[in-house]
């Protein structure tokens, strides 16, 4: 069996951008104050890109004999970033945040996804790591930009 560790990478990401992607749609239906009209649609952009990236991987993870997860119920048990529970409590600020720390989990799952890779010699699955991680840091920076913050990716 080639690439077990790659696989095991390739799954954990669809649990994690099935989440993300929930925690994405979340912000964008309890989004409330300045920006909402910027940042409202911009939610759907954002949405539109990691059930991009979901559906990469997924392939990607099937093209190499692998079986992604595919029922809520996996994606439960399998994710690890935290979600909330939809309440009006949090500002859109505290969301953009929230968010910011699951793009974060993603860039470290992608960059162990390279090393892992790199190790077992799938630079094909490599090469898809490298471009959807430069994807997340751009993403990062964005929202940390709108918080008034720098980007702190090399931290």
């Amino acid at each position: 069996m080639k690439y077990t560790k790659t696989k095991a990478v390739l799954n954990q990401l669809v649990a994690d951008l099935s989440q993300m992607s929930m925690i994405i749609h979340q912000t964008h239906w309890y989004m409330r104050g300045p920006n909402f009209l910027k940042l409202h649609p911009l939610m759907d952009e954002f949405m539109e890109e990691i059930d991009s990236q979901l559906d990469v991987i997924s392939e990607r993870l099937i093209a190499l004999d692998g079986s992604p997860y595919s029922t809520l119920k996996e994606m439960v048990e399998n994710t690890k970033i935290q979600d909330w529970p939809g309440e009006w409590d949090k500002t859109t600020p505290e969301r953009l945040a929230h968010l910011v720390d699951g793009y974060r989990y993603l860039e470290d799952l992608y960059q162990h996804g390279i090393e892992v890779s790199d190790v077992e010699k799938d630079f094909s699955t490599q090469d898809i790591f490298i471009g959807l991680k430069t994807a997340i840091e751009k993403k990062i920076w964005m929202i940390q930009a709108e918080l008034g913050l720098a980007p702190e990716i090399d931290e």
